[in-house]
């Protein structure tokens, strides 16, 4: 506390604050001193409490700047959104297409244009109504036999 002043200053001191106060005021005069010290050194506590907590905060606010750039930078977390994506895609084909989510290859492959031949075990798909069989179109006929 009294790291400015020697052994020797504060004897001195003390001789002339008895002398000037004398040595009936002189313990009051030490309490109100006493007193004020106390008053200066949790004021100077309080503000290295405040600075230490300013400094603190800064630094929680860098690191939360830090995690949120490596979340919305991490490679991982774009894989992991789009294995989520497809795995959602695979399971409701049907809604994944509203939603606009991303489509298989198949779905992605254009049309191609011109008369071909479907393979073998394959059928062609038109948009015209497949003809009835001949069974279904005219009614049985009674035949005699």
């Amino acid at each position: 506390m009294f790291d400015i002043f020697s052994w020797q200053h504060i004897v001195i001191l003390l001789v002339v604050a008895l002398v000037v106060v004398g040595p009936k005021d002189l313990p009051r005069f030490l309490n109100m001193a006493g007193k004020w010290a106390g008053k200066a050194r949790a004021m100077a506590n309080e503000f290295r409490k405040s600075f230490d907590e300013m400094a603190r905060q800064t630094e929680l606010d860098e690191l939360r700047k830090e995690i949120e750039d490596l979340k919305k930078n991490n490679p991982l977390s774009d894989i992991a959104n789009s294995v989520t994506d497809v795995q959602a895609a695979v399971n409701n084909p049907v809604d994944s297409m509203i939603d606009g989510a991303p489509q298989t290859p198949a779905e992605t492959t254009a049309p191609v244009e011109g008369n071909i031949e479907p393979r073998s075990g394959e059928f062609e798909v038109t948009d015209a109504a497949a003809p009835l069989p001949q069974a279904v179109r005219e009614p049985a006929e009674k035949t005699a036999p």
